[in-house]
């Protein structure tokens, strides 16, 4: 199956450590050779990078590792395609606009039956079936809520509309999830998903998949809190946290919002 890397901080942050050891799963020490994205909110605004070849020899993807992009709310995928080609158009993340706001996507698992999911307001570009799952839920939502939350009422009866369409994907298969509309970060757990919260006072870490360790202490402050979300640990020094299945986290500025359960 693919993996999954997402990232929610309280200060534009770079990702460069945790995706240098990413990167090497795809087709490296991991099978997913069928093409990596990543994507990053910043300042207001968007930008994603999508290639179909393996991440580990990738120039676009050591161009990430070496530029280091600021952001709040990063996902990124590296695929093992089980369903579609391996083309540019079956590579996620995948965005679409809503509310005025673009919405990212990346999807970890497979699922049974989904051609029958219907289409409301969105189509999918490729064949995949967590792109044509992506275009469902969004739909749901958009036809649930034609308009943006007004306030926090709103707001969390969205979250349970999510975790409520989430849990009917996890019920056609496989279906860890990352999803971010620019405010928040959402993971949902159908298998696998670990986190890490990291805060002062921080600490050394070491990668699992690479030669690189980082003493975080002299890149941040002491207000910084930096969370970040994984299909497995990245590191092998540190304590991560693994979801539940059928758990929905909303993340904000690194912290955890609100959590939905089974």
């Amino acid at each position: 199956m693919c993996e999954l890397l997402g990232m929610s901080a309280n200060v534009p942050t770079d990702i460069c450590f945790s995706f240098t050891g990413f990167l090497h799963r795809g087709g490296g020490t991991g099978p997913h050779r069928d093409g990596w994205g990543i994507a990053f909110y910043e300042e207001g605004g968007f930008r994603d990078f999508r290639d179909p070849h393996p991440s580990v020899h990738s120039p676009i993807a050591r161009l990430i590792c070496d530029y280091p992009i600021k952001s709040n709310i990063v996902i990124s995928h590296i695929r093992q395609a089980n369903v579609g080609q391996v083309r540019l158009a079956n590579t996620h993340p995948f965005v679409r606009e809503m509310w005025g706001n673009p919405w990212c996507y990346a999807h970890n698992g497979q699922l049974a039956d989904w051609q029958a999911l219907p289409h409301s307001f969105y189509r999918p570009v490729g064949s995949t079936d967590s792109e044509h799952a992506f275009c469902w839920l969004l739909g749901e939502l958009r036809g649930a809520f034609p308009e943006p939350p007004a306030d926090d009422e709103q707001r969390r009866a969205l979250w349970a509309t999510l975790h409520g369409l989430c849990e009917r994907l996890r019920g056609l298969g496989v279906f860890n999830l990352l999803l971010a509309d620019g405010d928040y970060l959402y993971t949902f757990c159908s298998t696998k998903l670990v986190h890490i919260t990291r805060r002062a006072p921080f600490g050394r870490a070491s990668l699992s998949d690479a030669e690189l360790t980082v003493n975080f202490a002299e890149h941040t402050t002491a207000d910084d809190v930096v969370s970040v979300i994984a299909t497995e640990p990245l590191t092998d020094n540190e304590e991560w946290i693994r979801m539940l299945p059928g758990e929905l986290l909303v993340w904000q500025g690194g912290e955890i919002q609100a959590r939905y359960e089974t």
